[in-house]
């Protein structure tokens, strides 16, 4: 006869480790992944994705979700690269795009395209108007909405009141 004795010591420890894997597992369900930011839209009730932007039509679509009618064609296309040292004034965009959900630190010193759009329909205000969307593996990084007078504006895709 074989006979196994284990010690409390033991059972509390594998305990323990169980626990561990299955409080790992639930953060990996349910938390959700920072990729492809997702805002709720609750007026609309519907999510606005920033992924999956590979066409102009695309990118025009993603600009029409916050309200903005563009010409269908950019006017201008160009690969940019973000700076890896962000000076005072980079550093001021970052900061309208974390007002945004975005951040542009995780992407210094990447190339992304940059997509610049004629706004047609921007209420208040008489001038040319464009909307700008930077790109990074199909995914917008960045973009904000901006007169072209230099001592006009600039602000997000969120119309501030």
């Amino acid at each position: 006869m074989f006979v196994r004795s284990i010690r409390m010591a033991t059972i509390r420890l594998v305990s323990i480790a169980a626990l561990a894997v299955l409080a790992i597992a639930a953060l990996v369900i349910f938390i959700p992944s920072n990729d492809a930011p997702v805002v709720s839209d609750v007026a609309k009730n519907s999510e606005i994705r920033f992924d999956k932007i590979k066409t102009d039509e695309d990118r025009v679509n993603f600009l029409s979700q916050f309200g903005y009618a563009v010409d269908a064609s950019p006017i201008e296309s160009v690969e940019v690269t973000i700076p890896k040292n962000f000076d005072k004034v980079f550093a001021a965009y970052n900061e309208l795009q974390k007002g945004e959900g975005l951040d542009l630190g995780r992407y210094k010193g990447k190339s992304v395209m940059r997509y610049t759009y004629k706004v047609t329909n921007y209420d208040g205000y008489s001038d040319t108007v464009y909307a700008n969307l930077l790109v990074y593996k199909n995914k917008v990084i960045g973009a904000d909405i901006c007169s072209a007078d230099p001592s006009g504006f600039a602000h997000g895709l969120k119309k501030s009141a």
